[in-house]
């Protein structure tokens, strides 16, 4: 077996492993599996761990860092900003979502008016704050032609729309989160 063979096999596994660590979880965490998340069903978050997230930052199967100081196992992703956009692209297929490096990348997702379209999303949370440039999303769009799907342009405005609806759920989420403790 090559190197690369058994990177492809232990990486994974090594995955898995790590997944399976986690402490209890607190009270005052919202378990992205959990009804009170509101992921929308069929979202495939379950496969994704004990993901919890609260202050600022996300942590896996611990309890809360409201910031960096507070000892370890937060993340360098802004939990506000993670648990908006999984929540603004909830009506898309889940592809897989890394709370390490930041990245949600959707499956595509046609439209139930508009069979011969179809969209796919990836988001970008790039931060540790609650700004507008901690956060980028990419929009792919295919039509249907003679068959085949056909890569077609997305207007950057609707870009833009969505990366303000994630912002401005990100920062409901904060409020909410100020306003219970």
């Amino acid at each position: 077996m090559t190197f690369p063979q058994r990177a492809a096999f232990i990486f994974p596994l090594c995955l898995m492993l790590l997944a399976g660590c986690g402490g209890e979880t607190r009270p005052n965490n919202t378990e992205v599996n959990s009804p009170d998340y509101r992921a929308g069903p069929g979202s495939g978050l379950g496969s994704y761990g004990n993901l919890t997230g609260g202050g600022d930052f996300i942590t896996l199967g611990g309890p809360r860092q409201p910031n960096p100081t507070q000892g370890t196992g937060a993340l360098g992703v802004n939990a506000y900003l993670w648990r908006g956009a999984l929540d603004t692209l909830h009506f898309m297929p889940l592809s897989s979502a890394d709370p390490y490096s930041g990245v949600i990348i959707t499956d595509w997702y046609s439209p139930p008016k508009t069979t011969d379209e179809r969209f796919k999303a990836t988001a970008y949370v790039m931060g540790r704050e609650l700004r507008s440039d901690g956060l980028r999303v990419a929009l792919f769009r295919q039509v249907l032609q003679d068959g085949q799907w056909v890569d077609a342009p997305i207007s950057q405005t609707t870009v833009g729309e969505i990366e303000n609806k994630v912002l401005a759920r990100a920062r409901v989420l904060r409020e909410q989160s100020q306003a219970s403790n």
